[in-house]
């Protein structure tokens, strides 16, 4: 699901200074930065579609620093405009950066920072939150950023309430995106709260892709550990859990297998992984039931048993909240879609793909890509009736992520 809203709160609204122009949209780059996320809102808030009904930006792109700036693959840009061009912005994108560990020159994060105390909208993409974050701008706000991100994002900037389920999350003035695809997700739904629902489904049409998706980052996530957990006492237990969730077993087993109280060891994993326990152990145990449903004969019931759920139906409300589909429509659309010759039974969990990408989700060819994401969440609405829309944030607070690997987007 998304943190969707159609008006921002009235606390976070605020009056742009005189200078600044809400129809100018000022997309800051930094070289290093993925191709594909910096060219999103280039695409949508730079190409003037007026014909289709889509109202026209004015698209300043900014360099964050000296040029040129060389993107993945060695392009190398020249940005028209520096850092003083975002002065007269009403928005501002950061669609990525270079680097989940490295500090953003301190010359963009004042501008950031003047930018959003005159009233300007600030957007992150992708792992452009980690500069906003930086920037302190989302301090003491709920943020998402890539699932494989979310743990360091928490860990490095604990005012901040990482919350990796969603796609993106609107927090009236300040903004931020999962991965990718969902960055188009975000700039759409910006479309949609200055325009309306008719302008950003014509720019929908024009990019095809769905005006609107369902559902979050849950079928995505890795179960993987982070290198950063590899070194602390704690990942044995998150370990032995991991080996282990056929078993029935709670929190409190966790925490006494470290010798721990449950608070103590509620707060020890937070601070190690940004996850609460709880909800990171039921999405491990729902993603061990999608491995089985795809690759196994195995009866809903069975599949409960083997993940450690209490009973069928605690399995069937935590994956339909999840994956927003129930497990037996699940294993019918992934057996659907499963190429002749395939049979189920053949291992009991799915072979993890190369390069540490996360399994497909049901319906979909092996490997990544925007557009086979767009396709999964158009099929889940199919399959589960669950129409395509979003929500409002709820108060910030929870913390649910999976820890994932560090590298790739």
């Amino acid at each position: 699901m998304s943190h969707d809203s159609t008006a921002a709160p009235e606390a976070a609204v605020r009056k742009l200074s005189g200078r600044r122009r809400k129809e100018i949209v000022a997309v800051l780059l930094f070289s290093g930065g993925p191709i594909f996320e910096s060219s999103i809102p280039l695409s949508v808030f730079g190409i003037d579609r007026q014909d289709a009904g889509v109202p026209r930006y004015r698209l300043l792109v900014c360099g964050g620093e000296e040029g040129p700036l060389r993107t993945t693959g060695g392009l190398e840009l020249t940005a028209p405009h520096g850092l003083e061009a975002i002065s007269r912005a009403g928005t501002v994108v950061v669609p990525a950066w270079r680097s989940i560990t490295a500090p953003p020159p301190e010359e963009a994060l004042d501008a950031l920072r003047r930018a959003h105390e005159e009233g300007a909208r600030i957007v992150g993409l992708c792992t452009g939150a980690f500069v906003l974050a930086a920037a302190g701008l989302l301090d003491g706000r709920p943020a998402t950023t890539h699932w494989m991100y979310a743990p360091t994002l928490a860990k490095r900037y604990p005012s901040v309430h990482v919350d990796p389920r969603e796609l993106f999350v609107d927090d009236g003035d300040v903004l931020t995106s999962a991965g990718t695809a969902a960055g188009i997700d975000l700039c759409l739904h910006i479309v949609r709260t200055d325009h309306g629902n008719e302008a950003a489904g014509a720019l929908a049409r024009r990019l095809v892709v769905p005006p609107r998706r369902s559902g979050g980052q849950e079928r995505y996530l890795d179960r993987s550990l982070p290198e950063e957990i590899g070194a602390d006492p704690l990942a044995e237990v998150v370990a032995w859990a991991l080996e282990h969730l056929h078993e029935q077993f709670d929190v409190e087993t966790l925490a006494a297998r470290a010798y721990m109280s449950r608070r103590t060891f509620d707060r020890r994993f937070r601070s190690l992984t940004g996850s609460a326990p709880l909800q990171w152990l039921i999405t491990q145990r729902v993603l061990q039931a999608q491995r089985l449903l795809e690759t196994s004969d195995y009866s809903v019931d069975e599949v409960a048993g083997r993940c450690g759920f209490r009973s069928p139906v605690a399995l069937r409300g935590h994956f339909r909240r999840q994956l927003g589909s129930s497990p037996a429509a699940y294993r019918a659309a992934y057996r659907a879609r499963r190429p002749q010759g395939d049979k189920p039974g053949e291992a009991e969990v799915a072979p993890q793909p190369p390069s540490g990408q996360p399994l497909p989700p049901a319906g979909l060819p092996a490997g990544p890509g925007p557009m086979g994401a767009m396709s999964s969440m158009l099929h889940a609405e199919r399959e589960s009736g669950v129409p395509m829309q979003g929500r409002r944030t709820a108060a910030a607070g929870a913390v649910t992520l999976l820890p994932g690997p560090r590298t790739g987007s």
